[in-house]
């Protein structure tokens, strides 16, 4: 299994639509914290969504963040993503691997146990885990609550990042349970100030880690 260690250190990771000021929004997300960053839009056809994956790759490089595409790992070669992020109907992992080589980032989506367990046998660098709390970005899907992210940080072998509900007063839970990457939505995207709020969001998190390595949080899923 291969796992990319530069994830390892990453702490927020933007999962943003197309959006009008796609390349100001992306910046002023990094220059607050975001260090890794995904294009996720289900309506752009394909040639459109190369072209704003192009301005996207191109804010990241120069601030060293991986972007990655979400579901595409043929366009996300198009473009010159860094990787993908695959569901569990999307694109095999393997698939995505054989297209975008040994070096890419290859992510998945898991929402259950067995997921997970199917998950360890796959190409993939990372898993995300959720959504915590049932989110309007995931239509229909239910929340998983902390306790499978607790499993999954715990049996995964590999980053696992946090989907689902993303404030500032839900990061102790989180932190909590292990898990120490997440990812956010529409905390960024619904924010009038995205670096101010990228700033908050990620300084509450990385205290939350101090204090769960420290003993002083508790973790509140069932066992």
């Amino acid at each position: 299994m291969t796992v990319h260690h530069a994830l390892e250190d990453r702490r927020l990771y933007l999962c943003t639509p197309d959006r009008p000021d796609l390349e100001h929004f992306v910046s002023r997300c990094i220059a607050g914290g975001v260090d890794v960053v995904q294009l996720r839009d289900k309506e752009l056809p394909a040639r459109a969504l190369v072209r704003r994956a192009t301005i996207v790759r191109r804010v990241c490089a120069d601030s060293g963040v991986p972007f990655i595409l979400n579901d595409r790992p043929d366009l996300a070669l198009e473009c010159g993503a860094d990787g993908v992020h695959v569901g569990q109907e999307d694109a095999p992992p393997g698939l995505a691997r054989r297209i975008l080589g040994p070096d890419a980032v290859v992510g998945l989506s898991t929402h259950a146990e067995q997921e997970l367990v199917d998950s360890l046998d796959e190409p993939v660098d990372y898993v995300s885990a959720g959504p915590v709390v049932a989110t309007p970005t995931k239509p229909g899907r239910p929340g998983v609550g902390l306790a499978y992210v607790r499993y999954a940080v715990t049996h995964a072998g590999r980053p696992v990042w946090v989907t689902g509900g993303a404030t500032p007063a839900s990061v102790d839970g989180i932190a909590a349970t292990g898990a120490r990457h997440l990812v956010v939505v529409r905390w960024l995207t619904e924010a009038a100030d995205p670096e101010w709020a990228a700033r908050v969001l990620r300084q509450a998190f990385e205290v939350a880690i101090e204090e769960a390595e420290n003993g002083q949080a508790s973790d509140p899923s069932p066992a």
